[in-house]
């Protein structure tokens, strides 16, 4: 087992861990969570053997191997996807080495029962066994199936390293670490560079796998599907409990009730004897009595509650300023980097109040296509056209890296507000959780989940009609996530964003665009219709692979093309309905106005407005027999 006593670290008046223990089995599957800058990843760190406590020390089995992925990796260029891959299995070739020396080793000793003798036995099954599990005759079917899990294409195989985004070369990294099989996997924030479809993948490899997980991940359902025990880190000390992420938080809920309860139990109980302690003072007769009983009342173990950290932001969004009923449009949008086309003469149209997820593999195109609407990267074909009084407030991607490192946080609120927000931005950074001291720090010692805070108070210095999120919650906590998931909610105004994280996109969006092969595929409903429908098209897939009758029937086998033209009507059908619904909504707040009934356009409108509702009647019908 892996084991860590009295940890002890402390930064100035900070105690960050105090004297923590943690033990973690041979099988467990194990979530690390807190808050912010609670110590999640500096205690991965110290078990991993990356960094030192200040006392304490951790302890591993003799032949354990341990496999680490963090933020901060370097990443080797020069070679192709395959061969840093391949590069997983130099460990094989130590192994064998290895073998061949004790087996040798073993032939010439004499000590048959010594326990010299005995461990080099121990130590050569041991091997012998881990070369079985990792497959070294069958290495580079296993390294593609595992990139293809990921998300590499059998054609990026053979591309060099760099010319990969860094969440892709991070991709390749995670990839040799599952390949060398070790026997502690440790991971700070996998799905910060995976795709939906790559996080389910990489849930399913990690749930069964056969060795200890430790993860940190603030992506619930990610949590749920893999960890079976959580450790929860907060205020220096540590509380576990044996449950998946949702339970936890009902557990540990319930523990906090508990020792509520137990506390005010307590102090009922000691109140009254001290009453009958005092009553008895007061009698000479009984005061010996009291004075015992005054010494057992001391020594009684008072009921102590748990410490909490219940800071959390607090975002409002001001109210939107009006905008035209098409916010933003494109037409034959084309992007190329090089030879590389990312988007290939595609059209979206977001109509005013939208609320649009962007989903998909990463380098599909996503940002790129966020990046174009808010005019932050030049078409290579196309064009963009943006409604009346359109006023957007853009999340980037880096937004929390791109700041300025030598600016305080005060000078950074104050290089994006107007004039008129200056004597409010004291308190915007108090309501996103920084103090009045804080201001003065630099960006340079804040970290990923303080950077990203600050980012988002920028966002509210404006007035914003468009909100264009690209994967706003990467570094934040669950507490946090939450907070801004809410505070989108009550937006007024049009959204769009791109986001790998379901829990978050969950309930939040009425049409999900997915990025596909340089290509645009709409979906009305939210992230959980999105990859129900995928599974449905991806099980058809498998039937349709699998399909060997010897003389099949002409309509046995679905037609491809038939099929694809199918493909096509749903999305012209939904687009239909997307485009039907906007129209209804405008509709809907010329008949809100109070002098509307009565007026001479009464009759007309409602009578119009009717019809539309028909047509999307009809439409719907027409949709749901295509499914």
């Amino acid at each position: 087992m892996l084991a860590a006593n009295n940890l002890y670290i402390q930064y100035g008046d900070r105690i960050l861990m105090n004297n923590i223990n943690v033990v973690i089995g041979e099988k467990d599957k194990v979530g690390l969570v807190g808050r912010n800058g609670a110590g999640k990843s500096t205690l991965l760190k110290i078990l991993a053997g990356y960094q030192n406590a200040q006392q304490g020390q951790v302890t591993k089995p003799t032949y354990a191997s341990m496999g680490f992925l963090h933020q901060d990796m370097m990443i080797p260029k020069g070679k192709t996807v395959l061969e840093e891959a391949m590069s997983a299995f130099d460990e094989i070739r130590e192994v064998e080495n290895r073998m061949a020396k004790i087996q040798k080793e073993l032939e010439e000793r004499t000590d048959y029962e010594s326990d010299e003798y005995m461990n080099l036995i121990e130590e050569f099954t041991d091997m012998n066994e881990k070369m079985t599990y990792m497959g070294g005759d069958t290495m580079q079917a296993e390294v593609e199936r595992i990139l293809g899990g990921l998300g590499f294409k059998q054609s990026d195989f053979g591309r060099l390293m760099e010319t990969f985004s860094g969440g892709w070369q991070m991709r390749v990294e995670l990839a040799k670490m599952l390949l060398r099989s070790p026997d502690y996997i440790l991971l700070d924030e996998p799905t910060n560079h995976l795709d939906i479809e790559s996080i389910i993948w990489l849930e399913n490899f990690l749930k069964d796998y056969p060795g200890a997980v430790i993860l940190i991940s603030h992506d619930k359902q990610f949590l749920d599907a893999i960890t079976t025990r959580t450790i929860e880190i907060e205020l220096g000390k540590i509380q576990e409990y044996k449950a998946g992420y949702s339970e936890y938080m009902l557990l540990r809920k319930e523990r906090r009730e508990i020792q509520v309860n137990a506390l005010k139990n307590q102090d009922r109980v000691i109140a009254d004897k001290q009453r009958t302690i005092d009553r008895f003072m007061a009698k000479a007769n009984k005061s010996k009595m009291a004075q015992s009983m005054q010494k057992q009342l001391d020594k009684v173990d008072r009921i102590e509650i748990d410490d909490e950290d219940i800071k959390a932001m607090n975002i409002r969004f001001p109210p939107s300023p009006r905008v035209g009923s098409i916010p933003m449009e494109g037409f034959g949008i084309t992007k190329k980097y090089g030879e590389t086309t990312v988007l290939n003469n595609v059209d979206i149209k977001i109509d005013r109040g939208d609320r649009v997820a962007f989903v998909g593999q990463n380098g599909q195109g996503k940002t790129t296509l966020a990046k174009i609407l808010v005019d932050n990267e030049a078409l290579t074909g196309g064009e963009v056209n943006l409604g009346h009084n359109i006023q957007i407030g853009y999340y980037a991607q880096n937004q929390a890296e791109a700041m300025y490192p030598q600016a305080t946080l005060l000078e950074t609120m104050e290089q994006h507000s107007p004039p008129e927000m200056r004597t409010q931005l004291r308190s915007i950074l108090g309501a996103f959780m920084f103090s009045g001291e804080d201001s003065d720090k630099r960006v340079s010692v804040l970290s990923g989940g303080e950077r990203a805070r600050l980012a988002m108070a920028c966002l509210l210095l404006k007035p914003i009609n468009v909100l264009v999120l690209d994967e706003p919650t990467n570094h934040l906590d669950m507490i946090s996530k939450d907070v801004l998931k809410e505070a989108i909610r009550k937006f007024d105004g049009t959204l769009i964003v791109v986001s790998h994280d379901r829990d978050f996109l969950a309930d939040m969006t009425t049409r999900t665009i997915e990025f596909r092969d340089q290509k645009l595929y709409e979906h009305l409903g939210d992230v959980n219709y999105f990859l129900e429908k995928r599974a449905l098209t991806d099980m058809r897939a498998v039937e349709l692979a699998t399909v060997k009758a010897p003389a099949p029937k002409a309509d046995a086998v679905e037609n491809p093309n038939k099929r694809q033209d199918n493909q096509k009507l749903v999305n012209q059908i939904e687009k239909k309905i997307a485009d039907l619904e906007g129209q209804l909504a405008d509709l809907e707040v010329v008949m809100g106005k109070a002098d509307f009934y009565g007026s001479p356009k009464e009759k007309e409108t409602t009578s119009k407005y009717n019809g539309i509702k028909a047509d999307i009647d009809k439409a719907m019908e027409e949709w749901e027999s295509m499914m």
